[in-house]
């Protein structure tokens, strides 16, 4: 087999991607980058009027964009959706579960309520996605690329609140490594990006609660969601054809190693 050189591909003509919580932050960039790249993008959150704001400005650009309700809590949407996303701009190739809440408390001060919230968010409804594509691309034989947003915070906890946060981002990272090893015999790539601090809705409310945390970090300073963009690229494209059950760290050093 004869490769060009370099052999770096980001064009994403005729692929359709899901993106979770793709309302803001991350997600809304995720959206934005892919549909940039030639994807045909399916958004999906909670808040839908904010879903159709970004579809209309992706269109604006040139770009292909449906908007489409989901709180990936229920199981049963996480399942329509991808039917309903497949009806309207064809099989789902590229899947981002990027859809994700904090806890911020002390593991034993949770009330069950939040902690079936923090593991149906994080974690159930991002597998029943997951299944529910690959199931499809399996029956249609078709190859697939997915990306489970995890944090840094999978890989460190210091025992001020967020552990059952930690525990699902660190599940997140081990379904990507178990997923990738099931489904590589269906050219279904599935890999993981564990970001630092980011500049995002979520962040924004952290630091009203816990005052300004960059001048811990040695650049002291939040990423940009642009900064993401080549990592998620390297991930859903051509490129990363022999990259699966991986992940990348993307936090500017400002975790331990």
């Amino acid at each position: 087999m004869t490769h060009p050189t370099p052999n770096f591909s980001i064009d994403l003509t005729g692929q359709t991607a899901l993106v979770t919580g793709a309302s803001s932050g991350l997600g809304l960039r995720f959206a934005q980058t892919l549909a940039a790249a030639g994807a045909k993008v399916a958004l999906a959150a909670r808040r839908v009027e904010k879903l159709e704001q970004v579809c209309r400005e992706i269109r604006e650009a040139g770009g292909v964009a449906e908007p489409f309700a989901l709180d990936v809590m229920d199981a049963e949407r996480c399942i329509a959706v991808v039917g309903e996303v497949e009806a309207a701009l064809g099989t789902v190739t590229i899947l981002v579960n990027n859809a994700g809440i904090p806890d911020a408390q002390r593991a034993h001060k949770m009330s069950l309520e939040l902690i079936d919230r923090v593991l149906d968010t994080n974690l159930r409804g991002p597998f029943v996605l997951s299944c529910e594509v690959a199931r499809r691309l399996i029956d249609q034989q078709l190859p697939g690329r997915m990306v489970n947003i995890s944090s840094v915070g999978a890989f460190s906890y210091g025992g001020n609140g967020a552990a059952l946060y930690s525990i699902t981002k660190a599940a997140i990272i081990r379904m990507t490594e178990a997923l990738a090893v099931e489904w590589a015999r269906y050219n279904i790539n599935v890999n993981a990006i564990a970001p630092g601090a980011f500049a995002s809705e979520m962040m924004d409310g952290m630091l009203q609660r816990v005052g300004d945390i960059t001048q811990a970090f040695p650049r002291k300073r939040l990423g940009d969601p642009a900064q993401l963009d080549s990592t998620l690229l390297f991930l859903v494209s051509p490129s990363s054809e022999f990259v699966t059950g991986t992940f990348v760290k993307a936090d500017d050093g400002q975790g331990s190693r």
